[in-house]
Formats: structure tokens, sequence, C-alpha cells
């Protein structure tokens, strides 16, 4: 007897059934599953972040840095960034004239420095720092994390808006992220 041509989307090799849960669950449950992906990745880049640190400092790991990325990743980046896309693609349709230059300028000169921000202050309220602190730490990194995001992110941004599906767009994000967190996590220091 031949084997069957087609598998069920649940077999097949592990990428291949991570990637149809993930679907499931997105269709069930999808400002959970993008915070709670967004929350592993995030976390994942602190991590990254502080592993490469160790390389130069052989300095021990610190678990509530991860511990903030993926309270950060799970309460503010997931479910922000997909009310953001969805909004995005009502706000701006993809038919009207300049769409993509349109949500772009949207994106990098609103939308990145408020998140920016949002991002400095939960963090400092995370590590239990008064306001002081977090005025130091705008006048220190902020404009620094800014023109930094704009470079990375614009082409990243062009990409996900122009190419990637929209169920797909905080997953993509967030898998970029996983190493813009690790550059922030690095900037914190």
């Amino acid at each position: 007897m031949a084997p069957a041509l087609s598998k069920s989307p649940g077999s097949g090799p592990l990428p291949r059934r991570l990637l149809a849960q993930y679907l499931v669950l997105l269709r069930l449950y999808p400002v959970l599953t993008k915070a709670a992906s967004s929350a592993v990745l995030s976390a994942l880049g602190s991590f990254l972040s502080q592993i490469l640190e160790k390389v130069h400092k052989k300095k021990a790991l610190d678990l509530w840095g991860p511990t903030r990325f993926a309270i950060f990743g799970f309460f503010f980046t997931g479910p922000l960034s997909h009310y953001f896309y969805l909004y995005l693609d009502r706000f701006v349709p993809s038919d009207v004239p300049f769409s993509i230059i349109k949500r772009l300028l949207l994106d990098r000169l609103v939308v990145a420095p408020a998140f920016l921000l949002l991002f400095f202050f939960v963090m400092n309220l995370l590590e239990g720092k008064d306001s002081d602190a977090f005025a130091k730490k705008l006048t220190s990194s902020y404009w620094t994390s800014l023109k930094m995001n704009w470079k990375l992110w614009t082409p990243v941004q062009f990409i996900n808006l122009t190419y990637i599906p929209m169920q797909f767009q905080v997953l993509f994000g967030n898998l970029v992220a996983l190493f813009w967190f690790a550059y922030l996590a690095s900037v914190k220091k």
C-alpha cells in the first residue's frame, strides 16, 4: 500500500507542527497568541544580550532582565502591535495612493518614538527606579536608541507592511525584535 501523499497539518516535521499549532492559536486567540510570542521573543532578546555581554565581561546571568522584557512583550508589544497593524490597515488602506509611504511615515515618525518612550518608562517602573533615573536614561539613551530604531526598523517595516500577510506581521516584527531587544537591553546598561 502506498503512503498517503498529503499529511494532516498536525503531522510531519516539528517546524510544520509548530506552525500549524501557531495558526490555530492565532485564529482562536489572536491577541493572546501575539502577546505570548512577543513575551517569549522579548525575553530571548534580553537573554541574548546577557550572553553576548557575558562573553566579554564574565558576568552571571540575571533572570530578572529577561522577565522584565517578557512582561513588556506580553502586556505591551504583542497587544499594541496587534491593534496597530489592524488599525493601520483601516486608517491607511492599501488602495490609497502612496499608502506604503504614508504607513511608514506614521509608523516611523509617530508610533516608533512613542513606543520607545513607553519602553523606557515601563522598564524604569519594572526596575523600581524613580523619575530622576527615568529622565537621566532618556537624556543619555533615548535619542541614540531612536536613531538606531529608524535605521533598523525602517527597512524591516517596509518589508513587513509590503510583503508580510497581516496575520504574520506581529510575528515577523517579533523575530526581528529578538535582536532589537538584545540591542535595547545592552543600551539600558
